[in-house]
């Protein structure tokens, strides 16, 4: 048994490239658990979907930053083997942070707006973003933003960088896709939380999404058990 054991998870760690400690964990108090965790991990970080290799480290790349996940190294030289480099590097670290103090831009405009007539802070916060992105992709730079605010559960500012992200056109799978990275590092309900987020916005026309994207939001319902038996508040 225990050569099987030390097989299976070198078979984890050949197929990942490393090993961490609730692999083995899982491997011997609960190995069913392990093969659907790793089906789940191999599909959402090693399997490509819509994002290329380079978008989806990029993304992974901001979460870690903002998660502060030490233990993610294993996601850097993904990155630069699939074309990341310094340069664009320092410009994740410029969105990441941004991202994570745009609560300084709702803090004026909550406050101070009525002294600050000539001040916008929404349209601030979206040219200072656009500036920190640089040369990368605006849409993926948005992408990585909203996983990031998802990761946090700032979910004002995730309204905020949706309503960017729409206004420079982002490629709504790619997005669904970085906001579905967050499910580790943010934990399941924060992902929950920013698709609903996600949804209300398209509910309430704040931003034009697609026909597809509209069936989805549209769908009654979707509230968890309270809305779905009539008694939550988004009932109806």
């Amino acid at each position: 048994m225990s050569t099987d054991l030390a097989e299976y998870l070198l078979d984890i760690r050949n197929k990942r490239g490393y090993l961490l400690p609730h692999h083995g964990l899982m491997a011997v108090s609960m190995p069913k658990l392990l093969d659907a965790y790793d089906a789940l991990y191999t599909e959402l970080t090693l399997v490509d979907r819509v994002l290329t290799k380079h978008e989806h480290e990029y993304v992974w790349m901001a979460i870690l930053i903002a998660s502060k996940e030490a233990i993610g190294t294993h996601h850097i030289p993904r990155y630069t083997g699939a074309g990341g480099n310094a340069r664009e590097f320092a410009e994740i670290l410029a969105i990441t942070s941004l991202a994570m103090g745009s609560s300084s831009y709702r803090f004026v405009r909550e406050h101070w707006q009525e002294h600050l007539a000539d001040v916008a802070p929404e349209d601030a916060y979206r040219d200072a973003f656009r500036q920190a992105a640089g040369e990368s992709d605006i849409g993926v730079a948005h992408m990585a933003a909203a996983a990031v605010l998802t990761t946090l559960g700032d979910w004002d500012g995730l309204e905020w960088q949706l309503r960017a992200a729409y206004a420079d056109g982002v490629d709504e799978k790619g997005l669904a896709e970085a906001l579905s990275l967050t499910m580790f590092p943010g934990g399941v309900p924060n992902f929950v939380e920013g698709a609903d987020v996600w949804r209300k916005l398209v509910v309430s026309g704040d931003v034009e999404a697609s026909p597809e994207f509209r069936v989805w939001a549209e769908l009654s319902g979707q509230g968890g058990y309270n809305e779905a038996s009539g008694i939550g508040p988004d009932h109806g």
